[in-house]
């Protein structure tokens, strides 16, 4: 043939221009169809602060799964992709490239600063779209955004007046989470809390005008620096006659007041507990009743300010330890008691995170939450798989604080509110006219334009919008549980409040991905893998199969080289069955398989194993799909993987070659035909999961044309369901596994022929296969009938339908026959307690439905009787 596959797979010849041709061709794009049904999906942006990782590797495949077969089912289609902005991370990562040559933002200005942010953006997204093609994602190009676009930015700032105008946007001094390496504001979610080796520093404050001391314990001593009192409890009778008096701050000698507050433990160190207003969240709300001043005693990049006397200008972890040295030349520290205790660090630097007053932009969260709660009731609630992430959804939404929205950064959208000299302030879309305004220097944390993602990339504001109408809300999003409350959260109250309406019908949360060990991987182990260089090595078909089996929805997934081997095996074998079936029907026509596949259909040509195979096809592409509707792309790709390498790969071809080396030309016509067919059908079921090499071999199958990426998905076909020919072959099957476990225990090989005898209420069947079983059990005399004399010295097996003996005189051992069959009995034994112990649960017989029951039932009767045909053969070789 002129188009051979090559005798083996090779991944990097399969996958080169592929995805450049795909796009040419315009396959991704949505079909267009008016009568087709929209299905849609928005990438999870991936932010432009370098290469893609394996968890986003995740994301895209599982996506491309899902749009690929509804693309194929007749879907109007449209995967729409696009990146974010990632302030802090990309700010950051500018800088620091600024900082090898001696370059500070500040010495660039705002402008020229952003101009080379832009740079980095250009450089990075184009590295991220060359990933996004190794992996062969099928997105639509033509409606890329990007989350600073003009359209998007026309979006956020819609968004931030209305809410303003209502109220939910409000400018206001709290504690809030600081970055002291980004120099920003952070919200609660931006911040992880890692366990670290700490200590509680116990230090004594002296009472004024008395020599008497109060002992405090803290894990941050550098901050009495901001202390504005000390609390007690009123019911603790040790400090009564304090309260109302002073004590002295060491050091510094500010004098604070005691007071009473039930923040005060007495059963929790010394109950004395000191109060800093602007840095502990605890400690500003004790503020709040009290009416305490509040000092800051921190500058934004973590060193001293002037509240700290002669700290100022140390870093906050030197002072502690200047602190420490002090406080022990005057006496006042009592003891360092060693802790492990968990300290919240920047989601983006890693730096340990400061609580701090500071004047910031905050959503009010109450309505948006209760919205958001109360939509998870209605016919418009966003469905999660697996349902349990639903109640963390609901579990956060309930206990959300308000969302500080600002950052102190210049890359991102600035908050769109200008100030005068007079002190007054606008807030509005465009620039207040007149002289002498000045836009608020913020900018707006990345979340809240990745909130709008779903809406503002389909042309809203402008709900006229011909994507809006057609493709929103959108169908599916996939992302990893690790931000349901950064991202999933947000998307879906931003929705609700701006659009009416869910973003999307259906939420898939997939896991993290672990190394071997099951560690997490992060840079600090070590233990990270580039998905690009797995490609390299295995191809993107490969890492997109074992990224689609390797775990059940929300859970975790190790990777693992041992994986990957097996995968590349794994197309290397259909590869290998491709090319086989390739050189055996190159010159067969449409018309023939057509023509072929009526003749099995109605039983006029064609033997029971092509009858078998579509029929299991059948039942493949039925299952198949509906593990692939609810996302179960593992169970999916099991019933897949046992399809093709056990039943066609494994039995069909080989039960095909006692037709394909035979002299009926006219059954070796059929059989092409439907290994054709076959094949084809595998190809667009596997498709979706493994792009490439699919359109490989795709391309090359006689009567084929266009692009696999369009082609129809396999539907099940009612004409092919043969239950007779699918028990019959099963059989078939069973019985020439049973010889060869024979053969194998007595150590007997195939090439030598024995004598077998067959007892059966399906001889005639059995007969009719004979040319089968001769084929690969090799029998010197083969006997089969529905009854017959059992020799006496014999091995046998019980076969659903049938019972085997093999007259093996002088191999075998009687009592150890007995021994191996006694064992037989034990393990039907334990299937009969097992089904029988199922179909006794009254739960389980009401409620499942009732081809389950059934099915379970006839399972009761196959062991029932292989038990009692075992049981009778032990009985006859002990009376013998």
């Amino acid at each position: 043939m002129t188009n051979e596959l090559t005798p083996k797979f090779n991944p990097t010849e399969v996958e080169a221009g592929r995805y450049e041709k795909w796009l040419e061709a315009d396959v991704f794009k949505p079909s267009g169809n008016p009568d087709a049904e929209p299905y849609s999906i928005v990438i999870p942006p991936p932010n432009v602060t370098g290469k893609l990782h394996l968890g986003h590797a995740w994301d895209t495949t599982l996506q491309d799964i899902i749009i690929r077969q509804k693309r194929m089912q007749g879907f109007d289609t449209l995967w729409l992709p696009g990146m974010d902005h990632a302030g802090i991370a990309t700010q950051a990562k500018v800088a620091a490239r600024l900082a090898e040559d001696g370059i500070l933002p500040q010495d660039l200005g705002r402008e020229k600063f952003l101009d080379k942010v832009w740079e980095w953006k250009d450089e990075y997204a184009t590295t991220i779209k060359e990933q996004w093609g190794k992996m062969g994602i099928s997105v639509d190009y033509s409606r890329e955004r990007f989350t600073l676009d003009e359209g998007l930015s026309q979006a956020v700032r819609k968004v931030f007046v209305q809410l303003y105008n209502k109220g939910w946007i409000y400018r206001g001094e709290k504690l809030i989470n600081w970055d002291p390496k980004a120099m920003t504001a952070l919200s609660d979610i931006e911040v992880i809390h890692k366990e670290i080796d700490g200590a509680f520093y116990h230090i004594t404050y002296q009472i004024e005008g008395t020599d008497e001391f109060v002992e405090i314990a803290t894990t941050r001593p550098e901050t009495f620096l901001g202390d504005t009192a000390v609390i007690v409890n009123e019911k603790d009778e040790r400090y009564k006659h304090l309260v109302g008096k002073n004590v002295i701050l060491p050091i510094i000698n500010r004098v604070i007041p005691i007071l009473t507050d039930d923040h005060a433990d007495m059963e929790k160190g010394t109950g004395v507990v000191k109060i800093t207003p602007a840095h502990d969240s605890n400690d500003f709300e004790v503020a709040m009743r009290h009416d305490l001043p509040m000092i800051n005693m921190m500058n934004n990049d973590g060193t001293i300010n002037e509240n700290g006397g002669k700290y100022e200008g140390l870093d906050r972890f030197e002072a502690r330890k200047q602190i420490v040295v002090d406080l022990k030349e005057l006496g006042q520290l009592v003891d360092i008691k060693p802790v492990r205790h968990e300290v919240g660090h920047s989601e983006r630097t890693g730096v340990v995170v400061e609580p701090r007053l500071s004047t910031q932009w905050f959503v009010k969260m109450d309505e948006l939450a209760k919205n958001a709660i109360a939509n998870q009731t209605t016919e418009d609630a966003v469905e999660f798989y697996p349902p349990r992430f639903n109640d963390t959804f609901m579990q956060w939404m309930e206990n959300v604080h308000d969302w500080v929205i600002s950052r102190q950064l210049w890359w991102g959208h600035q908050i769109p509110a200008w100030y005068n000299e007079a002190g007054e302030m606008y807030v509005g879309e465009e620039a207040p006219e007149g002289e002498g305004w000045t836009q608020d220097a913020d900018v707006l944390d990345t979340w809240f334009s990745s909130a709008l993602w779903p809406f503002s990339t389909m042309g809203w504001p402008d709900e006229n919008s011909a994507d809006f109408k057609r493709y929103f809300p959108t169908s599916t999003l996939v992302t990893g549980y690790d931000i349901i409350f950064f991202w999933v959260s947000r998307m879906i109250f931003q929705s609700l409040e701006f659009t009416g309406k869910s973003p999307f019908h259906n939420v898939l949360i997939h896991g993290l991905i672990r190394d071997e060990e099951g560690r997490k991987m992060s840079k600090s182990l070590g233990n990270g893998i580039d998905p690009m260089d797995v490609i390299e090595k295995y191809g993107a078909d490969a890492l997109r199969w074992f990224l689609s089996n390797g775990s059940a929805p929300g859970q975790d997934v190790r990777f693992s080289y041992d994986k990957m081997d097996a995968a590349w095996n794994f197309i290397n074998k259909i590869w290998n069955v491709s090319r086989y079936i390739l050189m055996n029907a190159e010159d067969v026509s449409a018309d023939a398989v057509s023509s072929a596949l009526t003749k099995v259909a109605i039983k006029t040509a064609g033997n029971v194993t092509d009858r078998w195979i579509l029929t299991r096809l059948n039942d493949t592409a039925r299952r198949v799909t509906e593990q692939m509707d609810k996302f179960e792309f593992g169970v999916a790709g099991h019933i897949l993987y046992n399809f093709i390498w056990d039943e066609f790969a494994n039995w069909y071809l080989e039960l095909t070659k006692e037709v394909m080396f035979g002299e009926d030309e006219a059954e070796k016509d059929i059989t092409r035909a439907v290994l054709l067919h076959v094949l084809d059908q595998v190809l667009r079921l596997l498709h979706p999961i493994m792009p490439f090499f699919t359109e490989e071999i795709f391309e090359k199958l006689p009567n084929t044309s266009g692009s696999i990426v369009v082609a129809e998905y396999p539907k099940v076909r009612p004409e092919f369901n043969d239950g007779k020919a699918s028990e019959g072959v099963a059989m078939l099957i069973e019985l020439i596994t049973a010889v060869r476990n024979i053969r194998a225990e007595v150590n007997t090989p195939l090439s030598k022929a024995v004598p077998m005898l067959i007892k059966s209420e399906h001889a005639d069947f059995l007969n009719a296969v004979s040319p089968y079983i001769s084929r690969f059990t090799n029998p010197s005399e083969l006997t089969i009938a529905k009854d017959l004399a059992v020799p006496e010295q014999a091995m046998s097996a019980v076969i659903t339908g049938a019972e085997l003996y093999l007259p093996l005189a002088g191999l075998i051992n009687i009592e150890e026959e007995i021994a191996r069959l006694e064992k037989e009995l034990a393990k039907w034994q334990k299937e009969l307690d097992l089904v029988n112990k199922k179909l006794g649960n009254e739960r389980f017989v009401a409620n499942a439905k009732a081809e389950v029951v059934q099915k379970e039932k006839d399972k009761l009767a196959d062991y029932q009787e292989k038990f009692d045909t075992v049981k009778a053969r032990i009985a006859e070789l002990k009376e013998n």
